[in-house]
């Protein structure tokens, strides 16, 4: 029964996010040029697989846990305001403290908005996700981390998707909702990598923290509080490192 909630939750992920590529591929709201972004070659690849997987994981996700699907959702739409907003403003800065330091100098950009609408998603998910108050905190800080990191690591096709996939793996030898959270994550991923290695379509901002914080529920669903501690303690370095981790992904 386990395997088969793993595996309904990987297929149905996989089979929402391949639905919605295929939709929005026919009918996209906008213009093309709304969907199209020049990639870290120059070419210029689609943003269908952002809220294709964001959606896909996030129904798979709230299947096993509403908390965890709100999350999710409310990471990708966050994801979402960035890739928008910040292309119409041609922001290309990355990291915590980029966007921390331009909101000390009065400026608020997308990705301070992004920052503390995750931030805030992430608490309130870990509140309904863990009895104790420290157990609720550690809960938030993974799961908007977990979205964080997988945003640092998306410099390359393929290289965010795949850590997903990678992370996601050894989730799926535990028992219960952090099993199938998992296989949520992996199942939208899977849906979108084939695009996204041919560098015909990339997953932003959106996909990138949905898929994030998804593998940031898992961790949540499947770990008590020792696991979340080391778990939390990993993403704040993360974030505090942002820079090196970006830079380890692009020599990958």
């Amino acid at each position: 029964m386990r395997g088969r909630s793993r595996a309904g939750a990987f297929v149905l992920a996989a089979a929402v996010t391949g639905a919605g590529l295929a939709a929005l591929r026919r009918n996209a709201p906008g213009s093309r040029a709304d969907w199209e972004r020049k990639n870290h070659a120059g070419r210029t690849v689609e943003l269908y697989a952002g809220p294709a997987s964001a959606v896909g994981v996030a129904l798979s996700a709230a299947r096993v846990h509403p908390a965890a699907g709100a999350a999710v959702l409310a990471a990708g739409a966050c994801g979402a305001y960035d890739d928008v907003a910040g292309h119409v403003r041609g922001d290309t800065r990355r990291g915590f403290r980029a966007h921390l330091g331009a909101l000390r100098n009065g400026e608020v950009t997308s990705g301070a908005v992004k920052l503390f609408g995750i931030s805030a998603a992430g608490l309130v998910a870990g509140a309904l996700m863990k009895e104790r108050p420290l157990d609720k905190l550690l809960a938030g800080i993974v799961i908007a981390g977990g979205a964080h990191f997988v945003n640092l690591v998306d410099v390359r096709p393929g290289r965010a998707v795949g850590a997903v996939l990678a992370l996601g793996a050894p989730g799926l030898l535990r028992k219960g909702p952090g099993a199938e959270l998992s296989a949520a994550a992996m199942g939208a991923a899977a849906a979108v990598l084939p695009e996204d290695l041919a560098e015909r379509m990339m997953i932003g901002d959106t996909g990138a923290h949905a898929l994030g914080a998804a593998l940031g529920a898992a961790v949540v669903a499947g770990n008590r509080r020792p696991g979340l501690l080391v778990h939390a303690v990993a993403v704040v370095a993360a974030a505090v490192y942002g820079d090196r981790v970006t830079a380890f992904a692009r020599s990958l």
